[in-house]
């Protein structure tokens, strides 16, 4: 048996103050490198796209630290205007936008934004899981603005980057785990940080009140039970 974090993943650490460290694979790298272009995008408005727990948001919050952005809740969109959100900060983080596309009042808003933090040199960057091209959008300016803006892709977790999850999950709790045990669970797990989030609270839970280690046929079970209650 070895600890989680002798085994062996070539894998940079992004640090994300506030939050667990952002974890750079394949499947995220290009989108992180378009955070890291920040200042220097080449419209006011950058899309991360990608599925459902793949790291859209723990990415967003990378780039809200880095640029010292206001984050705002999609909902704004139809109490505020564009100008009272503007004034929230320099710079505008909107996660999960996708449910207020196609409604009018919230389009109308950030068209007017966009334009505004346009003429300011300022940045907007949102998350979402359609694809802009794919969106089907109330307001065509609007519509036209986001397809020619930057959309940096973030693909599902590959199995490097969901091991490194779940190795970093289990050592956080001073749990060990042998390679075996990530090897067994990788092609079993649904492909998501929130999975693996679910898979080793639950492995957690069993081998403390069974005071057992964290073996194959336990991970066995947690994914029955999971299972089940999906």
């Amino acid at each position: 048996m070895r600890a989680a974090q002798q085994i062996p993943f070539d894998l940079q650490h992004r640090t994300a103050l506030g939050r667990e460290d952002f974890l750079i694979a394949p499947s995220n790298e290009a989108a992180s490198l378009w955070v890291d272009r920040w200042p220097n995008w080449p419209a006011p408005l950058l899309i991360l796209s990608g599925p459902a727990s793949s790291g859209k948001s723990h990415l967003a919050a990378v780039w809200q630290e880095l640029a010292g952005a206001q984050s705002i809740n999609p909902e704004m969109l139809i109490s505020k205007s564009a100008e009272q959100i503007a004034q929230a900060g320099e710079h505008i983080v909107i996660d999960s936008i996708d449910p207020w596309l196609g409604e009018r009042a919230a389009e109308t808003a950030l068209f007017h934004l966009y334009n505004i933090l346009k003429e300011e040199q300022r940045s907007l960057l949102v998350t979402m899981r359609m694809a802009p091209s794919h969106t089907d959008f109330a307001i065509a300016d609007l519509a036209s603005r986001w397809r020619a803006a930057p959309v940096a892709v973030i693909d599902a977790p590959d199995d490097m980057l969901l091991a490194s999850v779940l190795i970093k999950l289990f050592s956080d709790r001073q749990l060990i785990v042998s390679n075996d045990v990530i090897q067994y669970v990788l092609p079993r797990m649904e492909r998501s940080f929130s999975a693996a989030h679910d898979i080793v609270t639950l492995a957690d839970r069993l081998a403390l009140a069974e005071k057992r280690r964290i073996s194959v046929p336990l991970m066995r079970r947690v994914l029955v039970e999971l299972q089940e209650v999906a």
